[in-house]
Parts: C-alpha cells; sequence; structure tokens
C-alpha cells in the first residue's frame, strides 16, 4: 500500500501541489523543508537549516535550494522552480510524473525518453542534507547542472542583495565551500561523482514566498548563486551530493545515503508515520536531548509544549523510559524560572505532574518517580504559595487566581498589537483542576514514599482540601450545564470552551461523576469534531471557524474555533475511563480522519491545528509534537482497551 505518494495530474496543478510540504528532519535539529514539487513557499522552506551555536542555537537557513538542469544533444530542460512576483520561473513542474514518500521523498522527472529522480534524505547524527540523483533512463549521455542557492540567514528572516557577502569560494575534497557571512557556518557542496564547477557569482533578485504573500507577511528576497557544478551521465548511473556545515568523505557518500535509507526503512502502517514523527520532533545536540515544539519554525525546550507531549514521544511511541527521563531531566535543568519563580503560562509547571502520572501508568515505576522527582513536585506547588509568584495568588478558597493587565496567563496566548486575544484574568478552570490535581498526587506519593507527617503534607492538605471544596461550587453552573472557562470580577462568561476538560480528564477530579457526564456531553454537543476539539464553540459571537486572512485574522481564529488534537486526546482517555472498552469504535472514528489527512499541508505529517468549520482544513506547523504525541497516546489506548476486551 502506498501512503504518500502523487500522481502527475496532482504535481502539475501548483494549487494543490504548493499546499504541500515534506519535513526532514535529525537528531542535530537540522531540518529539510520545502514542497513536493521543490518549490519552496515559505522563508522557512529550504534544503539545509541547522542550529547555529555560537548564535544561541538559532536556526539558520545556509542551502535554499539546488536548482537542476538537463543538457540533451544541445537543448537544456530546467527541472527547478521558483515564483518571481506573480510569475513562475523556471516551470520544471511540468516534467515531474511522481513523487513518493513512502521512504525518504523522491521525485521523478520525465523530459521526453528521459527518466530522472532525485532523493532527499537527511543524514541521521550530523547537520548534513544527501541528496541522490539517478539517470533512470536516457537515450544517451547527458549533461546535469546544478545551480546552488544561498541564504545563509535565520529562517525566520528574509535576505537581500548586499556587498556584504562574500561571495568567494574554497575547494574541498570533491567539491566547493561558501561561507556568505563571518557568523555563519561554512556550507560544504560535495559530490560522489567527477564534476566541474564554474565560478560566477550572481544575485537572484525578488524570489517571492506565496504562502508569506498569502498571510500579509513580507515575502521577497534575493539569494545568492555561486556559480554552477557540471556532472557527466549515462544511463543507470547515479551520484549523491552532500550539503553540511562539515567536510564529507566523496567516497563514503554513497554508502552513507544507502545505510541512513536503510534505517529510516519503508512505511507500512499509520504508527510506522507516526514513530517516524516523533523521532523527526526529539532533538539530541549539545548533550541535551529536547523535543521540538513543531516544524520547522516552531522552538526547541519549550515547557509546556514538552511536558504535554513527552510521553506520546517516547513511551508510547517506542517504550523507551531512558529518553523519557532524559529530556524530562533536561527540560527541568533548563526551565527552573519557569518551574520555579515566574512563567505566563500558570498551568504548564502543573502540566509535569501529569506527565509523571501518565509515566508511573505505563512504567509501573512509582516510588522510583517519586524518589527522583518528588522534590521537583512539592517545589512546583510550593511555588504557588502566596508571595511566590507575581502572576499568579493562592487565594484561602484553596484556588489561584491569575491576572497581569494585558497579559494571557494561560496556554491561549495569542496577541494583536500587543493585546491579548483571550486574556482570561482570574480563576481559570483548566490551570485550577491541574492545580488540584497536582496537590492530590503529591500528597498522596509524599505519603506512600515520602515523609508522611512533614512539613508539607500538614500545609498543603489544607489547601487541597479548601481547592476540593470550592472548585466545583465556584465553577459549575447547573443552569448552563458546563463549567465557566474562567471567573473574574464580572463573574460572567458564557463561552463553551475545550479548557473545562482538563477538569473531567485529570486523575484527581475536582468535579463530581454527574459534572464530569454533563461535561462530556457538552464537549461532544458543542466541541467535538472528527478533526480534534474545537477551542470554542461555534455559538459564540467570537467564534472563528476557518484559520485564513491576515496575521489578526488568524489569530482571532488560534483559540477561538480552531481545533487541537492534544485536545482530542484529553477527551478520549477521559471517556476510555468513563466507558470501557465499550469506547473504541468512537475512538478509532475520531482519530482516523487525520490518517485521511495524511497527504495534505505536511506530506507524512501531523498539523498543529485545523479549522473548526468542516472541512477541518490542517494549518499552522506542519509537524506538531502536541498531535503527534496525541495520536499516538489515543492509539495506545485503544489497544489497551482491545486487550481488555479480549
Amino acid at each position: 500500500m502506498a501512503f504518500l505518494k502523487f500522481n502527475k495530474s496532482e504535481l502539475v496543478n501548483l494549487s494543490y501541489s504548493l499546499k504541500r510540504e515534506i519535513i526532514l528532519a535529525n537528531k542535530t535539529g537540522a531540518y529539510c523543508n520545502t514542497s513536493i514539487v521543490d518549490c519552496n513557499t515559505r522563508r522557512y522552506h529550504g534544503l539545509l537549516a541547522v542550529p547555529v551555536d555560537n548564535l544561541d542555537g538559532q536556526q539558520m537557513l545556509l542551502l535554499s535550494s539546488l536548482d537542476e538542469s538537463i543538457i540533451l544533444e544541445g537543448h537544456q530542460f530546467n527541472l527547478a522552480i521558483h515564483r518571481y512576483g506573480t510569475v513562475y520561473e523556471p516551470r520544471g513542474h511540468k516534467y515531474i510524473v511522481d513523487f513518493d514518500a513512502d521512504s525518504a521523498p523522491v521525485i521523478t522527472y520525465k523530459v521526453g525518453d528521459v527518466v530522472f529522480t532525485k532523493q532527499f534524505l537527511m543524514s541521521p547524527d550530523s547537520d548534513q542534507v544527501l541528496i541522490r540523483y539517478e539517470l533512470k533512463e536516457s537515450p544517451s549521455k547527458l549533461t546535469l547542472e546544478l545551480k546552488p542557492f544561498l541564504a545563509f540567514r535565520n529562517v525566520h528572516a528574509l535576505t537581500s542583495r548586499n556587498d556584504e557577502a562574500d561571495t568567494s569560494y574554497v575547494e574541498v575534497p570533491s567539491g566547493v565551500s561558501y561561507r556568505l557571512y563571518r557568523s555563519c557556518p561554512e556550507l560544504n557542496l560535495q559530490l560522489s561523482c567527477p564534476f566541474t564547477y564554474r565560478h560566477n557569482p550572481s544575485w537572484y533578485n525578488g524570489i517571492t514566498y506565496s504562502d508569506e504573500y498569502r498571510r500579509g507577511f513580507d515575502c521577497v528576497e534575493d539569494l545568492l548563486v555561486p556559480g554552477v557544478l557540471t556532472v557527466e551521465m549515462k544511463p543507470g548511473e547515479s551520484f549523491v551530493v552532500s550539503a553540511s556545515v562539515e567536510e564529507a568523505d566523496p567516497k563514503a557518500l554513497k554508502r552513507m545515503f544507502n545505510n541512513a535509507l536503510r534505517k529510516l526503512g519503508q512505511v507500512k502502517s499509520w504508527h510506522d508515520i507516526l514513530v517516524r514523527n516523533a523521532e523527526l520532533l526529539k532533538r539530541s545536540r549539545g548533550g541535551k536531548t529536547q523535543v521540538t515544539a513543531g516544524l520547522s519554525w516552531l522552538y526547541t525546550g519549550l515547557l509546556r509544549e514538552t511536558v504535554t507531549s513527552l510521553p506520546g514521544l517516547t513511551l508510547y511511541a517506542t517504550g523507551d523510559c531512558t529518553e523519557f527521563e532524559e529530556i524530562l531531566d533536561t527540560l527541568i535543568a533548563d526551565n527552573q524560572e519557569r518551574l520555579f519563580r515566574r512563567t505566563t503560562q500558570v498551568e504548564a509547571p502543573l502540566r509535569l505532574i501529569d506527565t509523571l502520572q501518565q509515566y508511573i501508568d505505563f512504567a509501573g515505576l512509582e516510588k522510583r518517580v517519586w524518589q527522583k522527582y518528588g522534590e521537583t513536585v512539592k517545589g512546583i506547588i510550593e511555588s504557588y504559595l502566596p508571595g511566590r509568584r507575581n502572576e499568579v495568588s493562592l487565594h484561602p478558597n484553596g484556588l489561584l487566581w491569575a491576572q497581569m493587565d494585558h497579559v494571557a496567563l494561560s496556554w491561549m496566548n495569542a496577541y494583536i498589537n500587543g493585546n491579548p486575544v483571550t486574556e482570561r484574568p482570574g480563576y481559570q478552570v483548566d490551570t485550577n483542576a491541574w492545580w488540584y490535581n497536582a496537590l492530590c498526587f503529591a500528597i498522596d506519593m509524599e505519603r506512600k514514599w515520602g515523609d508522611a507527617d512533614g512539613e508539607f503534607v500538614r500545609k498543603m492538605e489544607p489547601v487541597r482540601d479548601a481547592a476540593k471544596a470550592n472548585f466545583q461550587k465556584m465553577f459549575w453552573n447547573p443552569d448552563w450545564g458546563y463549567l465557566r472557562d474562567y471567573i473574574d470580577s464580572s463573574d460572567y462568561h458564557p463561552e463553551v470552551r475545550s479548557n473545562q476538560l482538563v477538569a473531567a480528564y485529570v486523575k484527581y477530579s475536582p468535579v463530581d461523576d454527574e459534572v464530569k457526564s454533563s461535561i462530556m456531553q457538552t464537549v461532544d454537543r458543542e466541541l467535538l469534531t472528527r478533526r480534534g476539539v474545537r477551542t470554542l464553540s461555534p455559538r459564540s459571537v467570537y467564534y472563528k471557524g476557518v484559520y485564513e486572512g491576515s496575521q489578526i485574522d488568524r489569530d482571532l481564529a488560534y483559540h477561538n474555533g480552531c481545533t487541537r488534537t492534544e485536545l482530542l486526546e484529553l477527551y478520549i482517555s477521559t471517556a476510555f475511563r468513563m466507558m470501557g472498552p465499550s469506547f473504541i469504535g468512537k475512538a478509532e472514528y475520531l482519530t482516523e480522519g487525520f490518517y485521511e489527512d495524511i497527504s495534505k499541508h505536511g506530506v507524512g505529517a501531523f498539523s498543529e491545528l485545523y479549522d473548526g468549520d468542516p472541512p477541518h482544513e490542517p494549518h499552522g506547523a506542519i509537524s506538531s509534537a502536541e498531535a503527534t504525541a496525541a495520536l499516538l497516546r489515543c492509539e495506545y489506548l485503544i489497544n489497551v482497551n482491545k486487550e481488555e476486551k479480549k
């Protein structure tokens, strides 16, 4: 079965093919990202982007593209494609007849009787992309010309023609090396075959990125083409190009490519696709193993995104407990300020407790987990005591009040012109559900594996009891049949939001079973879709069902209607806890839609968010850690319940 394959009619239709992207990444954090016809439509697109350690790890795009031209019997055929203003030139997509990504992505071109392929692959453990060219069929020998388009810029920026760029080159074994600016690493282009090089630096001005134009961003840049590499090829011959920050051994390039391809393997199931994405989203660099929130432009090592996705990317993907702890240990070490002193996502430190609860459920290491992480958990909880944090206060009723004027103090943190779209000041339903869960967990663990009669238990038990006594009284509105999203001085916010799901989901729930059932019924009725759970009910005047238009339009929709896969994880987990194996059929129905979309947006990847309105088109980061992890956990829960049903 071909999971990720496109035919000629789809590929030559630019309105179709330019919306579909490939993303390759590796353990070092380097990536390759472009459209399936190898036309860059975003500023983030390129053949090689790498983290630069001496620039605080910022991601830098070195090689934007490598344009190919076939010369046969005096005729030149340009296989590349770029957009200049509103014009595409050259239009090499017309020669593409096939695209297949069940292994490493491979594009097949047909020019008359010539059949030619190129295949992309990231080296697993170095800042290097490998491209294999193969001449499958040809009536005679031909010449292949390769023109590198150099960017040497931050992936979030654009560059323009300038006099500071060093347009010279240095010879390296079977290749050439460039470094446009002193602060940048070198880019080494090396070939596994003989070639000739003609150095003729030229700026290509006005390259336009259609996705940036559509979103209202700066979208035009100039790129340097330093010269042309020329290779003579016979039918049946192939060679490999390496683009890397380090010099490679040209004689080993073919072997390196084949070994990496063999290790990558073929996609044979949806689970294989999930696991492959999980691997792309974990980065090991400088002795740290971290989670990248999303490819290709979200950041690495973020607190909330890591604690949310860590169990899925490790435990439910491969069962690797060692990797789980490595990533968690790095996260804790790097986030002392957010965990124990201040953060603008007040619920994020508390979500670490849920991450540990999942670890205990998966591995059964309750005593060991508490002995290793108990002090961290207690430190997090105590940091919310009065006078510890400026952004959040513990009130005598046991609940947390989060408020800083004009600051969004939760995961709903989109801003327009410096003002939060969903500020939610006051008592937040999700933050307080995570808070109560954390209190109960810590007290129970300390009683079992710590100091049962110690100061922590004596101090926090009254807080837990007060939170339990007041949570449902505070948030539950029996006339509405659902929980208030937050409560401020006005005490009236009737919007139906997904945040109330947390109160039903957490292991130590602050609401009774009747309220849990009502929450789930409300979610079923107003928020649940086949692409996750909406962030806001369509009945609200603030609802935005489509994530399109200007930056303002998209920010208004981001938490006001867009669906999230990680919210579906909470829903499915809660439903299985309430209904057991009888929920298997619906869980499968709710997750299979994401696989139907596997050839949209990021090919073979799972998107950050979806439209709240049908047909629920994907948007945002094309490969999301939270979405991938959520589907891995849903798959795990389905399989566990299937075993229980036997």
